[in-house]
């Protein structure tokens, strides 16, 4: 018997891929118009991303099969952002937007919400600061003074209001706060030193070795480093952020009028929450804490730069309507170009008033808020200004000007901006406000004192000293070697100061012309030039 006849085995073809179910969602299915996703297949393979493209529409997202102008948003697995644009520029593909570099773990976040999540730096694919320079043919470009030798000082770096490394910063500030709580100053001020020198960078760390070269990084703040960047998150931090001794002093010191030892004594008691406090009869507050309580939710609520301007305004005529000549100017955060901040500082003095005047007038302020139905707390402390005291060798050493401490009622028409963010049915906010009353002759000196950041001003009398032998404080600048104030001869300013700075350039530092009249000009130069980096902030400078 013929055995059956049988066809000769040909090589089995693939089976073409149904790409039907890949096609974009049908407009009635997309519940998130403005976001457009495209995933790039690269290192990730095509039934990974063709299961991710389908869990995304089911959830009613919109994603593209292929890359157009119409992308905002880019996801990869396992690639950085300079290899995405890398796979851009070999593909030959052109997108004229700027669409966000993104790991797939934000879309995988998304998908589990059912909605957009917010895009934070553990997202975020970062692109290596030369990769600009890789990608386009040349002789090799030399990077910037400012990236070739950092300074340790923070008044002589340039720090703008561009964060390139917040996820880094955010670390260590958590840290630090840590650190100040438990009252370890030495760890608090690492940490302090690292975020602050982070934050001056004009470039983003995307490896250790982005780190050389940088001072106030010692060896734990690498292993932060090194561990964010490995895992984008910091167990130690986390560990904090977990902490309920962190938890309820963060909670405690929100409330204006408590401090680390209040803090401390609540914790002990037992207390975990602001309710079972205030509703704790043993306990006794001062004045101030009661206000705080009162007037909680206003105060922990970010102050914006609109309603920073409008109790500008107003202080500006209360103060004016008792001494015309007057000059008030806001310090601080909003001083450096920040548009939020918790408070609001003011320096103010006056060229022409006698000593009596200037002691009466804060009083004189309060009182005619009072009748005004403006004030709602506030706690006047007296000056213990001397002339012949001697500077304080402590870098974060309070001055001895009159001060007061108080609680603003904003009203609510005064405030040129959208209020959105006020409680409805509420026509005023409580705001916290410092008024510093300083001598005409120490303007120059306190406006550099009260206008921050708290590193930046530690830095700064630390250079001072070590460097210029020289103390600063915010009464005066004094010769660290003879112990009195620096006299205005030119002998004294040469000595003094590395180099001389045209009067044409005052206007890059933080004090301007007009704020340096009652001093002699070496003395002026020796804090500008001598201390003070020319370009401390990016901001613009105040008509």
């Amino acid at each position: 018997m013929d055995p059956p006849q049988t066809s000769p085995l040909s090589p089995r073809k693939k089976r073409p891929r149904q790409t039907g179910a890949l096609m974009a969602s049908s407009p009635q299915d997309i519940k998130f118009q403005d976001l457009v996703v495209f995933i790039l297949e690269k290192k990730m393979g095509t039934t990974r991303r063709a299961f991710l493209m389908e869990l995304a529409r089911r959830k009613g997202f919109r994603v593209e099969n292929e890359l157009s102008d119409s992308v905002t948003h880019i996801v990869a697995e396992n690639n950085s952002g300079s290899d995405v644009l890398e796979w851009l520029q070999v593909q030959k593909i052109q997108v004229s937007s700027q669409p966000e570099l993104l790991d797939v773990s934000w879309l995988i976040e998304c998908i589990g919400a059912g909605k957009p999540v917010e895009m934070t730096g553990k997202h975020q694919l970062v692109v290596r600061r030369d990769y600009s320079d890789s990608t386009n043919p040349g002789p090799p470009k030399t990077l910037p003074t400012a990236v070739q030798k950092i300074s340790q000082y923070a008044c002589q770096r340039r720090t703008t209001l561009n964060n390139c490394n917040q996820i880094f910063t955010d670390a260590f500030d958590i840290l630090a706060e840590n650190c100040e709580f438990r009252e370890n100053e030495d760890s608090c001020v690492t940490f302090m030193r690292a975020a602050s020198v982070l934050k001056s960078l004009p470039f983003t760390i995307i490896s250790m070795k982005d780190t050389e070269g940088i001072p106030c990084l010692g060896s734990k703040v690498k292993c932060i480093i090194e561990e964010i960047i490995e895992d984008g998150e910091s167990s130690e931090v986390k560990a904090v952020l977990n902490d309920e001794r962190y938890q309820s002093f963060k909670l405690f010191t929100s409330v204006f009028g408590v401090g680390l030892k209040t803090s401390e004594k609540w914790f002990r008691m037992g207390f975990r929450t602001l309710s079972k406090v205030r509703s704790d009869e043993s306990l006794k507050f001062t004045r101030m804490q009661r206000a705080g309580f009162l007037y909680y939710e206003d105060l922990v609520s970010c102050v914006t730069r609109a309603e920073a301007e409008a109790v500008s305004v107003l202080v500006k005529e209360a103060v004016q309507a008792f001494l015309p000549d007057a000059f008030v100017t806001m310090t601080g955060g909003f001083r450096r170009g920040k548009k939020m901040g918790h408070d609001v500082d003011f320096l103010i003095t006056s060229p022409g008033s006698t000593e009596d005047e200037e002691q009466q007038l804060l009083q004189k302020v309060m009182n005619l808020w009072e009748k005004k139905g403006l004030l709602l707390y506030y706690d006047l402390v007296e000056s213990t200004f001397e002339k012949l005291r001697l500077p304080s060798r402590k870098v974060d050493a309070l001055d001895h000007f009159q001060k007061c401490f108080l609680i603003f009622k904003l009203p609510l028409q005064r405030v040129d901006s959208d209020q959105s963010s006020w409680q409805e049915g509420k026509t005023w906010k409580a705001i916290r406000v410092d008024l510093v009353m300083c001598p005409y002759e120490r303007r120059a000196f306190a406006l550099l004192g009260w206008t921050g950041s708290r590193q930046f001003e530690r830095d700064l009398r630390r250079y001072a000293t070590h460097e210029r032998k020289m103390i600063l404080d915010n009464h005066a600048l004094y010769d660290k070697t003879k112990l009195i104030r620096v006299k205005g001869s030119r002998k004294d300013f040469h000595r003094l100061t590395v180099s001389t700075w045209p009067r044409m350039h005052f206007k890059s530092f933080w004090l301007k012309d007009d704020e340096l009249i009652g001093l002699p000009e070496p003395v002026q130069q020796c804090i500008l030039t001598g201390l003070v980096y020319p370009w401390c902030w990016q901001r613009v400078t105040p008509k």
